[in-house]
């Protein structure tokens, strides 16, 4: 490879030597006067941009790029255009400039060697941006030159990631999220529901609150926007959030709880801090600060919720880090500080975008160390046997060797979401989807498609058909609606989840005060209890037992909560035997504990507990069977002071079905152990 560069160079050089640079002077272009001055005057106010400090790229890159128009053949002006590329949302396209600058004027400028291999790098042109590095690496010996060099080292180890990464990409389409989201100004920053239903993102676009212009970065001031899904691919037209959460400055989104129910958002305040917001019904309360445990005097800038809501997984650059940014995890309404998470994921680079997938123990995030191919790179690790495992770069074309962050993916794991600056964006920074497939499939026809490999550039591959969905996630999805029995009118309702061999609520949620929708991430691993409550009905309970390495699922459960009334029947789902036995197991104790504490509040309230089962097997062994169990129960309550006469109890066997006995799930809702309400 280096010997076929050495010729290119060597055949190059004749016209390198030939072309020469053309200044904007008038015996250049004495027959244009008017038009000289005009691209002088950018010129002049391209460098007035672009020599302040910190410079201002993007303002400088509009000015020169007139003054280009008029004379393309320029080195200076072509090295800035293409340094000002690098500092932009487009750096690939600043290889073009980059090379015809130096093709004017090969000493251009003693960084041009550097930018070349930057130019090179970004768009993926591994080997020949090793070489121009090489070239850049500073004489031994040289003064003031050590970070060069230790930079020039990591981008050449950065070109050797992307190499190996490229010559094995991993299956994937990614398209652009469409109109209803991204719009002809910057997009960025995505966070969605675990069921993929909401998304929320940050945008710059015209209509923002307060309708200004950052004096500093120009363009709109930032905004929170939603979408909720259309069918089975759109999203419908974004709307503001409104001003409870947008102000006249900037505010963008960092994190979601799954649920949807509680959002966290950034703020330019104490040098960059996390806030929380709620929502209540169809509006969004205030954000309100989450205090000097999370935030501090240094730069907070990106959060994600754990499953159950209690800690919180964020970045700082605060001291005493291991990098310039580190992930840190803290439980929200402890007393502890935050914990590092340490040296298997955190490096002495930066570390942004965390994301916990609402498995609970499958961690993403940015990284520019570990094995980037360029920039920050997204990796995955996964909490196992109390540690992390060494991140896993989401490989080509998923990273790029630009800037690759903020992602976030559905609780199915066959969907993810991110940023990005490409040629077939609306616009700008556009968000895009990420459908991930399975390993391929013998051919069975072949079809030409394009997968989008760069920020820039598509790149052509042959794909096998059909692709079939990677479906790996370990967690259970369980969401539906709490309505009041007899009006069918949504309820605000507390959804406690229990891990039944613990007897322990491990996370607590509330329905939407609205509509009732309610969302919970079950991961795998846990017989849960799920209760749900609220003062003046009977709670109701189901029951979830997830093995470990339990698929993905999606559990759509409406839930009627009843009101306390004679003839009621409640069934109660976290109430186990052992096995043709009238032994209560332990896993029992917690509904057992709550129909105890039912009772203790409603002194004048009788119960009938009763036993079923489905037709399996003797009528009468079955009847005596449900009968025995019921009894359990009621021995159960008398242990804990309830009063004889409040209680009764009855076995039925199979003679009161609440599904056809014909199927397996029909068969175990028949078995089953209930309360009937007999007197209050």
């Amino acid at each position: 490879m280096y010997r076929y560069l050495l010729a290119m160079l060597l055949l190059a050089a004749p016209a390198a030597a030939s072309a020469q640079s053309v200044e904007f002077s008038k015996d250049r272009f004495g027959n244009d006067k008017e038009g000289l001055k005009a691209a002088q005057k950018e010129i002049k106010a391209g460098d007035e941009f672009y020599e302040t400090d910190p410079p201002h790229y993007e303002q400088a890159l509009a000015r020169y790029l007139k003054a280009q128009q008029f004379n393309p053949n320029n080195d200076q002006l072509n090295y800035k255009i293409g340094d000002c590329y690098l500092h932009s949302g487009f750096k690939p396209r600043a290889l073009t400039y980059l090379q015809k600058a130096y093709q004017l004027n090969p000493d251009v400028s003693p960084r041009i060697h550097y930018l070349l291999g930057r130019g090179l790098h970004l768009n993926a042109k591994w080997d020949e941006a090793v070489a121009e590095y090489k070239r850049a690496t500073p004489a031994t010996g040289a003064k003031n030159t050590a970070g060069l060099v230790l930079d020039i080292q990591k981008k050449i180890k950065e070109c050797e990631n992307g190499r190996k990464l490229a010559a094995k990409p991993t299956r994937v389409f990614i398209d652009n999220a469409g109109p209803g989201i991204n719009s002809p100004y910057p997009e960025y920053g995505p966070v969605i529901t675990a069921d993929e239903s909401v998304i929320l993102f940050t945008s710059r676009r015209a209509g923002s609150t307060g309708g200004n212009t950052d004096p500093e970065l120009g363009g709109f001031f930032e905004d929170i926007y939603q979408s909720t899904r259309e069918g089975k691919d759109g999203w419908s037209a974004a709307t503001n959030l409104g001003d409870a959460i947008n102000t006249d400055g900037h505010d963008a989104t960092v994190g979601l709880a799954p649920d949807g129910q509680r959002l966290l958002v950034y703020v330019e305040d104490n040098g960059g801090d996390l806030q929380q917001a709620e929502l209540r019904g169809v509006e969004w309360r205030k954000p309100q600060k989450l205090g000097s445990r999370i935030n501090s005097k240094y730069h907070e800038s990106s959060a994600s919720y754990t499953p159950d809501g209690r800690s919180l997984f964020f970045v700082s650059d605060k001291e005493g880090g291991m990098g310039s940014r580190d992930i840190y995890k803290i439980e929200i309404e402890g007393r502890g500080p935050a914990q590092n998470l340490g040296s298997v994921i955190n490096t002495q680079y930066g570390e942004e975008g965390v994301f916990l997938h609402p498995d609970g123990k499958t961690m993403y995030f940015s990284s520019e160390g570990h094995n980037s191919m360029g920039g920050y790179d997204i990796f995955k690790s996964v909490f196992e046997n109390g540690k992390w495992s060494a991140p896993e770069n989401l490989g080509w074309p998923i990273n790029t060797p630009d800037d690759d962050v903020f992602f976030v993916i559905s609780a199915s794991g066959r969907h993810g979401y991110y940023s990005s600056f490409r040629d077939d964006g609306l616009g700008s920074k556009d968000i895009y989807q990420i459908t991930f497939l399975g390993a391929e499939k013998p051919p069975v026809l072949s079809q030409e498609d394009q997968l989008l490999a760069s920020r820039v550039q598509p790149v052509k591959e042959i794909l096998l058909a059909p692709p079939v969905a990677i479906v790996a996630a370990q967690v259970t999805i369980l969401k539906g609606v709490v309505t009041e029995e007899a009006s069918r009118q949504p309820l605000e309702a507390t959804i406690d989840v229990i891990d039944n061999s613990l007897n322990r609520v491990i996370a607590s949620f509330q329905s939407n005060e609205k509509s009732g929708r309610y969302l919970v991430s079950l991961p795998s691993g846990v017989n849960y209890g799920i209760v749900v409550r609220k003062d003046g009905y009977l709670f109701h309970s189901e029951n979830f037992d997830l093995p470990a390495g339990s698929a993905y699922a999606e559990v759509v459960k409406d839930i009627a909560l009843k009101k306390l009334d004679v003839g009621v029947k409640v069934v109660l789902n976290n109430i186990f035997f052992d096995f043709d036995k009238a032994t209560l197991r332990p896993e029992s104790t917690g509904e057992l504990e709550r129909l105890q504490k039912l009772l203790a509040e409603t002194p004048a309230l009788r119960l009938e507990i009763s036993g079923h089962t489905d037709n399996v097997g003797n009528a009468a062994y079955n009847k005596d069977l449900s009968q025995r169990r019921a009894k359990a129960v009621v021995d159960y309550l008398l242990t804990k002071g309830i009063d004889r006469g409040r209680l009764t109890f009855a076995g039925y066997g199979d003679t009161e079905p609440v599904a056809p006995n014909t199927t397996k799930a029909g068969r175990q809702l028949n078995r089953r152990t209930e309360f009937k309400v007999t007197g209050k």
